[in-house]
């Protein structure tokens, strides 16, 4: 924990310190802090810190850079005057980098940074160590220190701090390093001007620093360089600006560039969203439908091979760009899975959960599928597509790019589109500096496709969809592999948007003479999946058609349908002409003049009393008998399972093989199988959707924090009070609490009515426990008189 950081936090006063917790919502998830002092340890969090670095645009690093360089002396005027510009320019940047608590002033005004910072940022503005990490290194002993004073010009008498002052004092000035250079050799400046500007760290020719005369060794010899191995140098940051010059300023970029656009018609935009976002869904629906019918394999090496995406394209009529996309948006709203059973990807049980829902919530499962996902699906590499459904190296990466070009996007006005690809890009970067900007230009085009296909951009403008989305960053969305309800499903602007992008849908067709149906405009989820039970879909785009055959209509037939629930259905969707009506009849009733049966097993007997016998006996109806003929009855269980029942209700029947002989086998090793009352086989039911808590309010939560203040517990108090009460546990368990009040940990408590519950976090207070507990998801408190046992969590 940094005290200059609590230092800061306990002068705050409610306000200033609610800003704080707004601007670092991580510092007050669950279990939230009660104490300044714990705050200020999550606050300091290395990766915390980085978190929230990634996610800030240009402006404020280059503050952070500037800082770094100047060190201890940075106040908000000498970072002005470093970075050559007003005091008042930089104070509202100053002012963001509080509300994180990566930058905070002390009493003095003097400015101190998170040190994450310093340890995430090993080269700022191009710098690299200060002159001091290379100079009290254990590599330049006191010896060294004379010989490098020697040939500055310097005395070398004197104790080694004396020595290090002067050494520094030369080195740091920009004058003296000029006189210095003077009569260095040919080919110096040049050299030092490339470690100077373009990186403190580069690679040399180790020979040369042992060959007297040579720049290298001329440099080396006086400090301006140094050699960590035989073929790496660097130089330190103080030489590096002296170097620059004292007329040197750090860059500082305070306006993100012109992001030049086109007009875009509202009303078209919006148009085009409306057949956008319910194709989306209704596509999404039949990639599913498809690979409940046919499983989806997948490669050995991991992914859906480019065979299977053909065939796919090919039954459900979707584009390429349309199944890949939706392939793996799928996967990752947890729609389709892996089934070991079925050897492929398979819909979930979420999917029916799914289709049951109105579209616009369906569409809303997509959009925060893909906001999390961390693939792009239609990123080119090398001129190709990736496989579907295979891992990205760039992972999350990818995530950040995708939120940050539509933020991007989104400040555009309403009736503007970005003109042109390379532009937004520089864009982007400016608002997210710290992503990879090769992936950037190559991920860019990618999200822009990806997002007009689920209806969020048009022309490479935002939609309403689109402008609902875009503020809606990491912190609401999850990650690809959370398992719970993502925020962003129930954002009430992305609610009111995607209702609006499904209110166009069409909900009723034109049925024709020649057994077709015509849907102009897009088809509501409802009326597609209708169609696509009982036709076959020919065309679709501003209209869509589908026809109706013998087979189609057995289709759907199959499907559960008789011909009276599938002509009212039908009927609910427009007028139904009479040759449609006339196939739909003839097909139903010709429907199941024939009957194909899947059997377990075959049950053969000599006997027509015995056969009779066993197909009525109550202890064997689990087993579907069914009388065939005299001597013959079907079971629909597994030849195994009827065999062991038949031996538990006193038979004694002997297995068969295929061609008739008695096969003798043995008893699988390692038990029974288990069933349940009727028959029924123990399944694991998927858990119900988890929704987190959201985090305290800010402002409230910085009241209770302001009152508590920073309240230190005396040494040895807490062992005290827990010796004294909590009597009935034994003394290593006394210690362990001990540990849950002074260190957080975590731990097991039962209570002496034999309750239970995981705690930490914990404080001493009037005799109890004041502690996280998990199971409750909130601080409760526990009598430690009542505390029967401590067990590590």
């Amino acid at each position: 924990m940094d005290d200059h950081l609590l230092d800061w936090l306990t002068t705050l006063d409610e306000d200033r310190l609610a800003r704080v917790l707004a601007g670092r919502p991580d510092a007050i998830a669950a279990p939230w802090p009660r104490r300044l002092d714990t705050l200020a340890r999550r606050l300091g969090d290395d990766f915390a810190v980085m978190e929230v670095m990634r996610g800030l645009p240009l402006p404020p690093l280059e503050i952070l850079q500037a800082c770094l360089v100047i060190g201890e002396r940075a106040t908000a005027d000498e970072l002005a005057r470093f970075l050559g510009v007003t005091t008042a320019e930089v104070v509202p940047w100053l002012d963001g980098l509080y509300d994180r608590a990566l930058a905070w002033p002390a009493r003095d005004g003097r400015l101190h940074l998170a040190p994450a910072v310093a340890r995430w940022w090993a080269a700022p503005c191009g710098l690299g160590e200060p002159l001091a990490s290379y100079l009290e290194s254990w590599t330049v002993n006191a010896e060294a220190l004379r010989r490098m004073s020697r040939n500055l010009g310097l005395p070398a008498q004197g104790g080694r701090r004396q020595l290090l002052a002067r050494v520094t004092a030369v080195l740091t000035d920009a004058d003296r390093v000029a006189a210095l250079l003077r009569d260095a050799p040919d080919g110096t400046v040049s050299l030092l001007d490339e470690f100077a500007w373009d990186g403190p760290v580069r690679g040399v020719d180790g020979n040369r620093f042992v060959a007297p005369g040579s720049p290298e060794h001329w440099a080396a010899d006086r400090g301006l360089i140094f050699r960590p191995q035989w073929d790496i140098a660097e130089m330190p940051r103080e030489v590096a600006l002296a170097l620059r010059g004292p007329d040197y300023r750090a860059p500082f970029t305070p306006e993100p560039p012109k992001l030049g656009t086109v007009p875009a018609d509202a009303e078209a935009v919006d148009h085009a969203m409306c057949l956008a976002a319910p194709h989306a869904v209704d596509r999404a629906a039949a990639l599913l439908e498809n690979t409940d019918k046919t499983p989806l394999p997948l490669l050995k090496s991991g992914g859906v091979g480019v065979r299977e995406v053909r065939r796919v394209i090919k039954e459900t009529g979707c584009t390429e760009e349309e199944t890949r996309l939706l392939l793996e948006v799928c996967a990752v709203a947890r729609l389709l899975a892996w089934d070991d059973a079925a050897g492929g990807l398979v819909p979930t049980k979420r999917f029916d959960a799914w289709r049951l829902e109105d579209a616009p919530a369906r569409l809303r499962v997509l959009l925060a599928a893909w906001w999390r996902m961390e693939r792009t699906s239609l990123r080119r590499t090398a001129g190709r597509y990736a496989t579907v459904l295979d891992d990205d190296p760039a992972g999350e990466t990818v995530a950040r790019i995708r939120r940050a070009v539509l933020a991007t996007l989104a400040t555009l006005p309403e009736d503007a589109a970005v003109a042109s690809v390379p532009e937004l890009v520089q864009a982007v970067h400016w608002r997210a500096p710290l992503l990879d900007r090769e992936l950037l230009a190559e991920c860019c085009p990618a999200v822009l496709a990806e997002a007009r296909l689920l209806g969020l951009v048009v022309s490479d403008g935002l939609t309403a969809l689109g402008r609902a989305l875009a503020p809606l960053g990491s912190a609401v969305a999850g990650d690809e592999q959370d398992e719970s309800v993502p925020q962003i499903e129930r954002d009430p602007a992305l609610v009111e948007a995607s209702v609006h992008a499904l209110a166009g849908a069409q909900r009723t067709a034109l049925f024709g003479g020649d057994l077709t149906a015509v849907v102009t405009g897009p088809p509501a989820a409802e009326l597609a999946g209708l169609l696509d039970r009982a036709a076959d879909r020919e065309s679709q785009g501003a209209a869509s058609v589908w026809r109706f055959s013998a087979a189609s209509v057995r289709r759907a037939l199959d499907a559960g349908y008789s011909a009276e629930s599938l002509l009212e259905d039908l009927r609910a969707a427009g007028t139904i002409p009479q040759p449609l009506a006339y196939l739909v009849k003839d097909v139903a009733r010709r429907y199941g003049e024939v009957t194909v049966t899947t059997v377990g097993c075959i049950i053969q007997g000599s006997d027509p009393a015995l056969l009779a016998e066993i197909a009525a006996h109550r202890r064997l109806s689990r087993l579907g008998l069914r009388l065939l003929a005299p001597t013959v009855l079907a079971g629909a269980a597994t030849a195994d399972r009827t065999l062991t029942a038949l031996r538990d209700a006193g038979y004694a029947p002997v297995p068969v093989d295929d061609t008739g002989e008695i096969a003798v086998r043995r008893e699988p090793q390692g038990g029974r199988l288990i069933l349940l009352p009727g028959g029924r086989v123990a399944e694991l039911e998927e858990p119900p959707p988890f929704i987190a808590d959201p985090p305290p309010d800010p402002r409230e939560h910085a009241k209770r924090l302001v009152r508590t203040g920073d309240e230190q517990r005396q040494a040895g108090q807490t062992w005290a009070v827990i010796g004294r009460l909590a009597t009935r546990l034994p003394t290593a368990q006394q210690s362990l609490l001990g540990f849950v009040v002074d260190r957080g940990v975590r731990a097991l408590i039962t209570l002496s009515d034999g309750l239970t519950a995981t705690v930490s976090h914990g404080e001493l207070r009037r005799g109890v426990l004041d502690a996280w507990c998990e199971e409750a998801g909130d601080y409760l408190e526990f009598p430690l008189a009542d505390i029967a046992s401590v067990t590590s969590g």
